[in-house]
């Protein structure tokens, strides 16, 4: 499974100090919580990683620590993405890319392109790209849907890109990209909730926030429901809804960072303009957590 990104991918958080200094401390035990916890592959500088509040330095810094510490024991994908298409390509063209197995490129937001702006978009990117490609698109954050039909396209056209983060929820559309994409073209969950359904499907994994919550419970759903094990995957399923909704009710990262915090992995410090989850928040987490438990 190593370097296919089959299975649970886990978009990571960074762990702040309370001075809002990256805690590498911190990092360190969330890299091997989550391996420790049987995921598959581990995703740096995504939306849950606040990437959109560090700067370009602790960027550098963070992806050169977490290559070392995962030490190629799983994959490793990492954030670069934007809506200035020659800003990216220059982040692209300036980043050491040995250790690194895939980027995780968002589709643009806030410009509002159009489907032939987002494929001349990613044209570019994959051009400039010289590992793995995976699409995320997340109209909810991007105010931008990238339709099934630009997908399959650029899963055709282009050799490195080589799957998607799909986080539409729009199920018909993820429903056409599984039937009549190319047959290495993976469709990952990016819908914590939807993750089962979509692998029932087709899909063939996830990039997740929940397994960060409880590793061992979500990936093991993942696998099972890949090897066709309806019941038990139903079964570990339904109890992570709840969990799920508390995640995000209060803005994501904000709720797993208090999980993290929970379990005594690092602190739940976030970088304005997010803040801290309420107290009464934080208690119903630390209740059903402890339940599962």
């Amino acid at each position: 499974m190593k370097k296919d990104f089959k299975g649970t991918g886990v978009a990571m958080v960074t762990p702040f100090n309370e001075d809002k200094t990256v805690d590498y401390i911190g990092l360190s035990n969330l890299i091997e919580y989550l391996i420790d916890g049987g995921v598959e592959s581990l995703v740096s500088l995504g939306t849950t990683g606040e990437s959109a509040v560090l700067t370009n330095d602790e960027k550098q810094k963070i992806v050169a620590f977490t290559k070392n510490e995962i030490n190629g024991r799983v994959p490793f994908v990492v954030g670069i993405g934007g809506n200035n298409t020659s800003d990216v390509v220059a982040q692209i063209k300036s980043t050491d890319f040995s250790g690194i197995d895939a980027i995780l490129s968002v589709s643009p937001a806030y410009n509002k392109p159009t489907q032939e702006g987002i494929y001349q978009h990613f044209k570019a990117i994959s051009e400039a790209c010289p590992t793995n490609i995976i699409l995320y698109n997340v109209p909810g954050r991007t105010s931008s849907n990238m339709s099934a039909n630009t997908t399959l396209s650029l899963a055709n056209d282009f050799a490195n890109i080589i799957g998607i983060k799909e986080a539409s929820g729009d199920m018909e559309q993820i429903m056409q990209i599984l039937r009549d994409k190319p047959d290495n073209f993976k469709v990952l969950s990016g819908d914590d909730a939807l993750t089962l359904p979509m692998i029932f499907m087709g899909a063939e994994g996830v990039i997740s926030v929940q397994a960060m919550a409880q590793p061992k419970e979500f990936s093991e759903m993942v696998r099972q429901g890949l090897i066709g094990n309806i019941q038990k995957a139903r079964a570990l399923h339904y109890p992570q809804l709840e969990v799920i909704d508390h995640l995000f009710a209060e803005g994501n990262p904000a709720g797993v960072k208090a999980c993290l915090k929970i379990k005594g992995v690092c602190e739940e410090h976030v970088r304005l303009p997010l803040t801290s989850i309420s107290r009464t928040r934080y208690n119903q987490l630390k209740d059903l957590l402890t339940k599962r438990n």
